[in-house]
């Protein structure tokens, strides 16, 4: 059978492509943060993209902030984003990393007001070495202070305070009564999304 002939131009690859513009969420200003490319603009929706804080806030003191954004929004050549978590650089890590010290990690699942939930890493940094029973309670602390903020704050607001360094200011001032601290950062967070279970 013979091979029926194509009508028209046809367009392939690269040329039946848009470009989209994406865009971080509204706590952050709805910067500019970079382009995707797609061909079909339902394929650009769960589309995560990576950028520092320092390019969004043009202070390049927050470079060693990672941020994620999931694109939740598509409208003519626009993608609006939600965040879904930050990390901070290893090697900004291990420069704040002392001998005869402490460094107390805490890992808590939070639920803000809004319902959202976040996985959030908090690492305190002692000024002396700290005992058990004092690192126990470091953690105990950073524990309920991050579990009531994070109910007292919408979504938007506790992911701006994560980022921001606020919520580790507020966290080093609950420990400093208990122990001598250094330092304390919030180094990663994650947005858990719940899954569905099928019946």
């Amino acid at each position: 059978m013979a091979k029926r002939k194509q009508v028209g131009k046809r367009v392939e690859g690269w040329k039946a492509k848009s470009w989209y513009k994406v865009y971080s969420p509204e706590a952050f200003g709805k910067t500019y943060i970079g382009d995707t490319i797609s061909a079909d603009p339902e394929k650009v929706s769960g589309r995560v993209l990576q950028t520092t804080l320092g390019e969004i806030t043009q202070d390049y003191g927050k470079q060693h902030i990672k941020m994620r954004f999931k694109v939740n929004n598509v409208a003519g050549d626009a993608a609006y984003t939600e965040f879904v978590g930050h990390e901070i650089t290893r090697d900004y890590m291990r420069g704040l990393v002392k001998r005869k010290t402490s460094r107390v990690d805490s890992i808590v699942l939070a639920t803000t007001k809004d319902g959202k939930k976040v996985r959030v890493t908090v690492t305190c940094f002692t000024i002396n070495r700290a005992e058990n029973s004092q690192i126990h309670a470091i953690r105990a602390t950073t524990m309920k202070n991050l579990l009531d903020t994070a109910a007292q704050s919408t979504f938007d607001e506790f992911s701006k305070m994560v980022v921001s360094g606020d919520l580790a200011k507020e966290t080093f001032k609950a420990i400093k009564t208990i122990f001598p601290v250094r330092r304390v950062e919030v180094i990663k967070s994650k947005v858990v999304t719940p899954v569905t279970i099928m019946a």
